[in-house]
């Protein structure tokens, strides 16, 4: 169908291929024009912008040039004007199709579009041309290949063995090469080269050489699009190289430039119309895949200074651990706490975490779920702070007060790996400040994790030590005789992961006793459930119904979900051994709803085990094998073993 411009006249199909460097739009210009050749009978044109562009300026009377002497054109006129005319009338009613490459903004690619409506315009971009005329293009963002079809692109051009027989060194290799054709075609040659060797020796290299050099045939147009950008933008995207996660919001990208939210969605747009950005962003986050964070670094080296880099990276740990500290509070409530809250960053915005018309489940929700997204940066913050204070400089309190939140965060959603060692950089930063109550609370939460990876032996060493700084330097002041209760129920945990019940049992009455005696009422609602759970483990099952049903509904009243649940599953099992099953029923069902409130994925799981098991006693063996089913797979997503197994 012919298509027609404002004043009347005819314009051609164009089609706009956008994506960063490496990601094959030429090439695939190139295959487009040779598959439709014959539909085009006029013939193929090409010119690549990047060659008559000087200062970031397309000479466009240079193009037109070049495009004239290819339709045959013997005398070419010397002013722009009359050149337009040339082309203009040489292409009016012709079939031809005209790959156009890199193209920056769309004034570019408006003069040079035929004037037939029969011909077929095929533009290569880095990003969006968002200033082309309105409907004049339809736009093919090409994102870089996903691992299973990258993968089998480098299968395709090596036919080597060892990308099956070495998975882990494979997904690494693709993991360096970021879905870019191009790298994969380099990685490819590396493979061939170098056939006896194992691909773990391969990788150092390759690595060192990406890091280092970049991809020859695409290093060259992201230094040219590095160099088109402003100040903002291109610090920024020298700043974005030392982010400690793969993706990042723009609040973030704001904290970390220093700037406010508009100046930084300015840089942001900077980029992605440049091509330096991931542009497959979801749930309003941004990447930097890694290639393209190399490239960064180069130039961070190349252009940036040490200054730059510390003080947005103090800026942007204070950021995290303004956020973390307020999604715990939204999503925990009120609990012990051994750093103050710290103020806002000059210069940021905080996250909304509570909104109009929320409930307190609902605001919770989205906080844990904010912690749970934010992870991989909040542990990046963790060991940059740590690194930098361990090294003389600012970052031990703050490594040590961001572990205090992703507390709340490892209850709900355990990722023990990165956990254990967030927990014990802070126990090393709390030590080498001297905070001896940041250091016990340090110490008793890097337990935890510990014990429920089997690792009991050194979980008791951490809390033996917890405990006798309590008792060799702690006081009688009400945060001190806090801690030191808080410390004591840690033991009692540590007993009941044990099957220690006698034991856990004093352990949470001498504590619950302590926070009575400060009139601390939570630390006593906690206590009284932990308590039912050790009573209801010795066989007490009716003072244990009795201490759960009291907490659950202080939980409750308390806007604590997390705990609201788990006391109802605790009080579920109770009521199951009491041969109650209808209430047992009730109240499973009721933990499962307040799981999922606060997307606790683990706590879900064995909710769901629970009910499993109920359904069976109860002859009810469809209903029990939903629920085995939908347990199974949350096990499985959390890599841990199904029912029946030690969790």
């Amino acid at each position: 169908m012919e298509r027609r411009t404002a004043d009347g006249g005819a314009r051609p199909l164009c089609l706009l291929l956008s994506g960063y460097a490496g990601t094959g739009k030429t090439e695939l210009a190139f295959r487009l024009a040779r598959a439709l050749y014959d539909q085009y009978p006029d013939g193929v044109l090409y010119v690549d912008l990047d060659d008559a562009r000087h200062a970031d300026t397309v000479e466009v009377a240079d193009i037109l040039g070049e495009l004239l002497r290819a339709l045959g054109v013997e005398w070419i006129a010397s002013t722009l004007r009359e050149r337009v005319g040339q082309y203009w009338s040489l292409t009016h009613g012709k079939r031809l199709v005209l790959v156009i490459d890199n193209a920056h903004c769309g004034v570019e690619v408006e003069q040079l579009l035929p004037t037939s409506g029969d011909s077929l315009v095929i533009v290569t971009s880095h990003g969006p041309l968002y200033d082309l005329q309105a409907g004049a293009a339809t736009e093919f963002a090409l994102a870089p290949l996903e691992p299973a079809d990258a993968l089998e692109l480098l299968r395709l051009v090596t036919q080597d063995a060892r990308l099956a027989a070495e998975p882990q060194e494979t997904r690494r290799l693709l993991a360096l090469c970021s879905g870019l054709p191009a790298a994969l075609h380099i990685a490819g040659k590396w493979l061939r080269r170098h056939q006896g060797r194992p691909l773990t020796q391969l990788l150092r290299r390759f690595d060192a050489e990406l890091t280092e050099n970049g991809i020859p045939v695409v290093e060259q147009v992201w230094d040219s699009a590095y160099e088109s950008l402003g100040s903002d933008a291109a610090r920024l995207y020298r700043l974005l190289s030392h982010f400690p996660a793969s993706s990042f919001t723009l609040a973030a990208a704001s904290a970390l430039l220093g700037r406010d939210l508009y100046a930084a969605e300015d840089a942001l747009d900077e980029l992605r119309a440049a091509g330096l950005l991931d542009s497959r962003s979801s749930h309003g986050r941004e990447s930097l895949p890694e290639l393209l964070r190399a490239h960064a670094g180069r130039r961070a080296r190349a252009y940036g200074d040490r200054g730059e880099r510390e003080e947005a990276l103090w800026r942007l740990v204070r950021w995290y651990l303004r956020q973390a500290q307020r999604a715990d509070l939204v999503a925990a409530r009120p609990r012990l706490e051994t750093v103050a809250e710290v103020g806002p960053v000059p210069g940021t915005c905080d996250v909304l975490f509570e909104r109009p018309g929320d409930t307190r489940s609902t605001a919770a929700a989205r906080a844990y779920c904010w912690l749970e997204v934010e992870r991989h940066a909040l542990f990046g913050c963790v060991r940059i702070a740590h690194e930098r204070g361990a090294a003389g400089g600012w970052g031990l309190l703050e490594a040590a007060a961001l572990c205090e939140p992703l507390w709340t965060h490892f209850l709900n959603h355990p990722h023990y790996g990165d956990h254990i060692d967030a927990f014990r950089r802070g126990v090393a930063a709390a030590q080498q400040a001297g905070d001896l109550p940041l250091l016990v609370r340090m110490r008793c939460q890097l337990a935890r994790p510990l014990w429920e990876q089997g690792e009991f032996e050194e979980a008791e060493r951490q809390l033996a030590q917890a405990w006798s700084t309590v008792r060799g330097a702690f006081g009688t002041s009400e945060p001190e005789r806090k801690l030191a209760a808080s410390t004591r129920e840690f033991l009692g945990m540590l007993g009941s992961a044990r099957g220690n019940w006698a034991d856990a049992a004093r352990e949470f009455e001498a504590s619950g006793a302590v926070h009575q005696e400060i009139d601390n009422a939570y630390g006593v609602t906690l206590q009284r459930y932990r308590l039912g759970e050790a009573l209801a483990h010795l066989g007490e099952l009716e003072r244990a119904a009795t201490l759960l049903e009291r907490s659950r509904d202080e939980f409750a009243a308390g806007g604590r979900t997390r705990l609201t649940g788990r006391a109802e599953f605790a009080l579920g099992g109770v009521y199951a051994r009491l041969g109650r099953g209808e209430e047992a029923g009730a109240r499973y069902r009721a933990a499962l709803e307040g799981t999922r409130a606060v997307r606790g994925v683990r706590d879900e799981a064995r909710v769901l085990d629970a009910l499993a098991e109920l359904a069976a006693s109860l002859g009810e063996e469809r209903e029990a094998e939903e629920h085995r089913t939908a347990a199974r797979e949350l096990w499985e997503r959390l890599g841990l073993p199904v029912a029946g197994s030690d969790r």
